[in-house]
């Protein structure tokens, strides 16, 4: 990793994810600035972290100081992403780590694309299930197997949970977009982007308009078949499975890895090296250390996700979609 000056990272925002990317920052001994809007959130942080929030929001602090930081994270409130993203893009910022999906809707996300297209700045998201140590064994397992045959995935979620979440109304409308894509994009990572899908969607709740059960099936661009399943209405978790020639990986939950091999109905527990993933907020560490370092190789960035975002659409309402 190269040497990092003091004070050369700028984190915005001051909730519950910001406060994980400040006790990760301060474990790997780096100095930072966190700038944030609000004295409520400021303090929660800072009776968290022990670190001072530059309250006001970015705008103004951006306006009062006339050097900046060369890397930024953004980890706002998803109404406020994209807002913030272009703020730091328009005042010259190169590389932004940018928290999932990257605005509150697809409007506010191809923005950001087109001003980081325009200005030549690295918007890169904040996926951090894509670092798991999980993963990562079973990215070394898939390649040894000669590449993934198919693949499922579930994304159910629990309403009892979410319904009391202190969410804005707009983000809980669009939950698959910003829940849910966290094991979709898993599942893309390690099985492959899909060229082809149909989707079938049912039901709804008053918070969530456009759908509670949603099926469908698909080919990845690698050749790999693929299927998913998420029922609101009913009992169910996140879960990953991958099928190779050899083997099917497990990921349920998706911190820990199983396996199955050929010819057996035993599934066997994978060891993998996951301290990191323990004393942190699971793929953290190396998301942000994969930042910092420039390897952008297991990273989507901003131009890839609003070019996927018709994929979502029509995981959340049904449809057909051949994707060029």
């Amino acid at each position: 990793m190269e040497n990092l000056e003091k004070k050369d990272i700028l984190l915005i925002g001051a909730g519950p994810m910001a406060i994980s990317y400040a006790q990760l920052l301060q474990g790997m001994k780096f100095s930072f600035v966190v700038v944030g809007r609000g004295e409520e959130s400021a303090k929660i942080f800072h009776d968290n972290t022990n670190i001072k929030v530059k309250t006001g929001g970015i705008d103004k602090w951006l306006s009062e100081n006339k050097i900046y930081p060369k890397y930024a994270i953004v980890a706002v409130t998803g109404t406020q992403l994209g807002n913030v993203a272009r703020t730091l893009i328009k005042y010259g910022f190169k590389n932004i780590l940018l928290e999932k999906p990257g605005g509150i809707d697809n409007k506010d996300i191809k923005k950001v694309a087109e001003v980081a297209k325009e200005a030549g700045s690295k918007v890169l998201l904040g996926y951090n299930r894509r670092f798991y140590a999980s993963t990562l064994k079973a990215k070394e397992i898939i390649e040894e197997d000669g590449g993934v045959n198919s693949y499922y995935f579930e994304f159910t979620e629990w309403p009892h949970t979410i319904v009391p979440l202190p969410k804005d109304p707009e983000i809980k409308k669009r939950w698959i977009l910003h829940n849910s894509t966290h094991v979709i994009d898993m599942a893309f990572y390690l099985g492959g982007t899909p060229e082809e899908i149909q989707s079938y969607s049912r039901g709804k709740f008053d918070w969530h308009p456009n759908g509670t059960i949603f099926t469908g099936a698909g080919v990845s661009k690698n050749g790999a078949l693929f299927s998913y399943h998420s029922n609101w209405d009913a009992p169910g978790r996140w879960g990953v499975e991958i099928l190779t020639q050899n083997h099917r990986l497990i990921f349920r939950p998706l911190e820990k890895l199983q396996i199955q091999k050929l010819r057996s109905v035993a599934i066997e527990e994978v060891k993998i090296d996951d301290q990191i993933d323990i004393d942190f907020k699971p793929g953290l560490y190396r998301q942000v250390e994969a930042f910092l370092n420039g390897d952008i190789s297991k990273f989507i960035d901003i131009h890839q996700q609003a070019a996927r975002l018709e994929i979502f659409d029509v995981i959340c309402k049904g449809g057909h979609l051949s994707v060029s």
